[in-house]
């Protein structure tokens, strides 16, 4: 059993930055992949970026040169960086955490990101 929080979420106008964090408990941290991914308002939850227990990371183009992905697993947490803002990056963000050997798959609450002037 692996529990996720998030936070860092907020208000931030266009161009702005935020970091969101997830604080993981119940199990082992690094062996698990973990992925940032966000739903807006009448979407499907969609991928953000992921990053491996090894470190490789992977992002959706949408994001890439804007989001930074990372993780310390000293501190059982993921991080993801967000640069440049735009509006379009309006939505709940929401934490993952897939097991090596398969389901099932965690989620966090998740944090609002909103994006406006």
């Amino acid at each position: 059993q692996v529990r996720l929080v998030e936070s860092g979420g907020g208000l931030v106008q266009p161009g702005g930055s935020l970091r969101l964090s997830c604080a993981a408990s119940g199990s082992i941290f690094s062996i698990y992949a973990m992925g940032w991914y966000r739903q807006a308002p009448g979407k499907q939850r969609e991928l953000v970026a992921t990053i491996s227990s090894g470190g490789s990371t992977n992002y959706a183009d949408a994001v890439k040169g804007r989001f930074t992905i990372s993780r310390d697993n000293a501190k059982n947490t993921v991080y993801l960086q967000m640069n440049s803002l735009k509006p379009e990056d309006t939505a709940v963000y929401y934490c993952n955490a897939d097991a090596p050997w398969g389901p099932p798959s965690y989620w966090g609450q998740g944090t609002q990101v909103t994006v406006s002037s």
